[in-house]
């Protein structure tokens, strides 16, 4: 990408700004056919920060050392965003990589599913700005996993040395039980840090937003937001090491790390699985929409979401969603990859597929490997 297109995309950002409430160009369609990669972050860069709150998660879609060529000023952030960056430039790194690890994961949780939080063929700023401002279950999971991934990365670079203003959590470097025969040593996570500098980036600072337009969408993502990192922590745990003669575990040498990003991602479907529904109208705090269930309180864990989402069965251009139509489908499962549930009660198609590969190889002296040329046919199953 040469600099004549860069500041092209960048000009196209100034011409089409969004107007009140970050409605503009982001809800339609922008006639633009399979965009991938670079271009699908440059045109949600040209369309502004107006196009979705969460426009910093594309960060994680863009090539390698493009942000760094771009600097803070041309980056889809927000203004509060672009100061942090100026003043913590050497964070940038692992916020594109916070942005990268929870996309990742939610691809992973949902590659199964009628929706796979993958960009299809449908115009992809289309669906971006539906998924990242439809209020939907979907709309949950994807902020809570991307602040999930922004404290994991950050957290993960302070354990390893990478910034200057943090490194292994302090307060447990010394004490334990020597009763029990453990102490706290090594290097334990410093998840505090990490936390907070997903809530300044993502959250800013604290704002009365009752009574306001969009307030209620706005609480949700708030939310939703430190669900995601409520999880990181949630899920740290303890790894131990022994010291002793011969072997034995006299001793042990403790320290907190978080658990795999997968195991948080798993978490957090389950919370998406058992989402709440709540009023879109916030008065002095979020409420559930069912006016019988307002007495339960909403948990800190719990994901939210305003409106219901579509079966996503259809394909819709204008809002982005592809399909099923397609997706390869598992014949004989009863979960969500079946094809019963794929296809949403179209049917089927199976052809078969022949694959070819290499087989019994064996060493022969002297040197050369011989192999078999195995052959092999196997049913796929792909919905009408």
């Amino acid at each position: 990408m040469g600099p004549a297109a860069l500041r092209a995309a960048l000009g196209a950002r100034r011409r089409l700004a969004p107007g009140p409430g970050g409605a503009g160009l982001c809800a339609g369609s922008m006639g633009w056919a399979r965009p991938r990669g670079l271009w699908l972050w440059l045109l949600l860069l040209a369309l502004g920060p107006g196009c979705a709150r969460g426009s910093w998660m594309w960060l994680g879609v863009a090539s390698v050392g493009l942000p760094d060529k771009l600097g803070c000023a041309d980056l889809p952030l927000s203004g509060r965003q672009k100061e942090l960056c100026r003043r913590k430039p050497h964070l940038l790194p692992s916020v594109r990589d916070g942005a990268r690890l929870g996309l990742r994961e939610c691809r992973s949780q949902f590659r199964h599913e009628r929706w796979d939080c993958a960009l299809g063929p449908a115009p992809a700023a289309a669906a971006a700005a539906y998924e990242l401002s439809s209020g939907t279950k979907e709309t949950a999971f994807i902020y809570a996993v991307t602040a999930a991934g922004l404290v994991h990365s950050v957290t993960r670079s302070c354990s390893a040395g990478n910034m200057t203003e943090c490194s292994c959590d302090t307060k447990l470097q010394n004490g334990g039980s020597a009763s029990e025969g453990w102490h706290w040593g090594g290097c334990s996570d410093d998840i505090h840090y990490g936390m907070s500098f997903s809530k300044k980036f993502l959250d800013g600072p604290a704002k009365n937003i009752t009574g306001k337009d969009g307030s209620g969408l706005l609480a949700m993502n708030l939310h939703n937001n430190e669900a995601g990192r409520q999880a990181v922590a949630k899920l740290m745990s303890v790894d131990c090491r022994c010291h002793g003669v011969s072997g034995s575990c006299a001793v042990k040498t403790c320290w907190k790390t978080m658990s795999p990003f997968e195991k948080v991602g798993r978490f957090l479907k389950d919370k998406y699985e058992n989402s709440v529904q709540i009023s879109d109208r916030l008065k002095k705090k979020i409420l559930r929409k069912e006016k019988s269930h307002r007495k339960i309180p909403v948990r800190k864990e719990d994901l939210l979401y305003i409106n219901k989402s579509p079966n996503y069965c259809v394909e819709d251009r204008k809002l982005g969603i592809r399909g099923t139509q397609g997706r390869e489908c598992n014949r004989t499962s009863e979960g969500p990859d079946g094809c019963n549930l794929l296809c949403c009660g179209r049917g089927y198609n199976t052809h078969v597929v022949r694959h070819v590969e290499r087989c019994e190889c064996k060493f022969v002296w002297c040197c050369y490997v011989r192999c078999r040329r195995c052959e092999s046919m196997t049913d796929v199953h792909t919905c009408k």
